[in-house]
């Protein structure tokens, strides 16, 4: 089976059972998208240590930071109306004579549920937009036993994260670590609400950091961490050891569908940056060239009489783009982008999308063995045609 069919994301559509009945209760309709200003989050300090509880060098216990943090996560329960057409063999008075049907459609609620954390007493809530993607209706439930309707602020699919809105007072909020900061081995805790069972925490290491070309989504930079993480946790956090943001938890890889050890969380610091965008202006601005990019294989290398690996083929330029009003051609190497040195095309995309749309930016190039430097001004990505 290949790796982009072996990952899951952490939420499941079919448990219906777990928040049916719940979700019935307390059902609305979120409103349209609504542009906030910019808000205040809690920011930590710098780098925090566990302190000992005991004579030895690590911490006996981690309920501390469990109890800083857990009152910020919450519970989200989603549903959807589906409408399911039947079969076009049942608009045969024949076929329905000899067994039976009928060819009206018909209508049913899918249950959803997943994670989320509160990130500002204004009653912003962040989460993976996979947990709330299509959904009808959003429930979101505190720690303390309050549940609210949620609507929607804003979502950002290239990600997979999506900022939501509650009305309730006296909310607790979650404090933001520099998830820049962390390092393999770091101990971590999973929060979330795996399987519908409640708010549950586990435990473990960030095992990798950086984590890219997963498939999970268009902008990869995942922590990776074998802290169990379950259908039901996604958009919940990865906290460290005093209690502080440092993910939120997305994707797992399993042959089983359940937790195997290798789980994915979006960096903090990644999350703040897009949930920041999506209030300031409610939605994700970045920048584009239009260009379809390759790496270099070793067998392009050589065709192309290259002595590394490094940059990226321009397969293809889109008409009146970037790209295309700055000369760049099918062929050319792209080996630098607004001074910024391109690895492979992944980089390429990622500087580009970090720019400001309207910046007037220097490409550097290779063409026939030839090196040229291209002035470009950056265009807006487009939005992502949904699946």
């Amino acid at each position: 089976m290949a790796m982009r069919k072996m990952i899951v994301f952490v939420t499941e559509a079919t448990l219906a059972g777990m928040a049916f009945a719940f979700v019935l209760l307390l059902l609305f309709r979120p409103d349209t998208f609504e542009h906030h200003a910019t808000i205040q989050v809690a920011e930590s300090t710098p780098r925090p240590s566990a302190v000992p509880r005991s004579g030895g060098g690590n911490p006996a216990s981690y309920a501390d930071a469990v109890t800083v943090a857990t009152p910020a996560v919450v519970n989200i329960y989603t549903t959807k109306l589906i409408t399911q057409h039947p079969s076009p063999m049942f608009n045969d008075p024949l076929f329905r004579h000899f067994f039976g049907g009928d060819s009206v459609p018909r209508q049913r609620l899918e249950s959803s549920l997943g994670s989320g954390v509160i990130i500002s007493s204004e009653g912003y809530v962040l989460t993976n937009n996979h947990v709330i993607d299509g959904a009808d209706e959003i429930q979101v439930a505190l720690q303390d036993g309050r549940s609210v309707s949620a609507k929607v602020v804003g979502t950002d699919p290239e990600t997979d994260l999506a900022v939501l809105k509650v009305a309730l007072p006296d909310l607790p909020a979650i404090v933001f670590a520099r998830s820049e900061d962390l390092r393999v081995g770091d101990v971590v805790l999973a929060i979330g609400n795996p399987f519908g069972v409640g708010q549950t925490v586990t435990q473990g290491i960030v095992s990798a950091t950086g984590r890219q070309q997963l498939g999970i989504s268009t902008f990869e930079n995942f922590i990776q961490t074998d802290a169990a993480i379950n259908p039901g946790n996604s958009g919940g956090a990865l906290i460290n050891t005093a209690g502080q943001l440092v993910g939120i938890n997305t994707a797992i890889f399993s042959r089983s569908g359940g937790s195997q050890g290798i789980g994915f969380a979006i960096p903090a610091s990644l999350a703040r940056q897009v949930m920041e965008q999506i209030l300031k202006r409610g939605r994700v601005i970045r920048g584009w060239l239009g260009i379809e990019a390759q790496d270099i294989t070793p067998d392009l290398a050589e065709s192309f009489g290259l002595r590394d690996h490094h940059g990226a083929i321009v397969a293809g330029v889109y008409p009146g783009s970037a790209a295309d009003r700055a000369g760049l051609r099918p062929g050319d190497i792209v080996t630098s982008v607004a001074h910024k040195p391109v690895d492979d095309a992944r980089a390429a995309m990622n500087i580009t999308a970090a720019l400001e749309p309207g910046s007037k930016i220097d490409l550097a190039v290779m063409r026939d063995g030839k090196a040229l430097h291209l002035n470009a001004v950056i265009g807006e990505r487009p939005s992502p045609v949904p699946q």
